[in-house]
């Protein structure tokens, strides 16, 4: 799993590494352009129902870490799906299927590492 840290806060984002990979396209391009907007996630099962949102804006620090030393492959079609979502007035959602082997799709998973709670969205 890969992370995302956000602003100053120690605890990182923790996203399936392909997902990341297609997120951190976005935001860079997004944020080089200038261009504020949210970031949404469903809670994961083991926390209590509900959405998280971070606002993204050029003047906070952002950081990608990924697990695997090799860039993972873009889904072009994911790509312009999320961008249009971040464009739009709801915001970028990680909620949306990633292909993980050019094949099948399988749900994206997102966790926040902050205690005492994760989120974790069900794979």
């Amino acid at each position: 799993m890969a992370k995302m840290f956000y602003g100053t806060t120690p605890e990182p984002i923790t996203i399936d590494d392909r997902m990341l990979a297609h997120v951190k396209v976005v935001v860079a391009t997004k944020l080089r352009r200038g261009e504020s907007f949210t970031l949404s996630w469903t809670h994961g099962i083991d926390e209590p129902g509900g959405r998280s949102t971070i606002w993204l804006q050029p003047a906070i620090p952002l950081r990608f870490v990924f697990d695997s030393e090799q860039p993972e492959s873009l889904d072009q079609n994911l790509l312009k799906r999320m961008a249009n979502d971040a464009n739009s007035s709801r915001g970028l959602s990680l909620d949306i299927d990633v292909d993980r082997s050019d094949v099948a799709e399988r749900p994206a998973q997102v966790r926040r590492s902050a205690a005492p709670r994760s989120l974790v969205r069900a794979a």
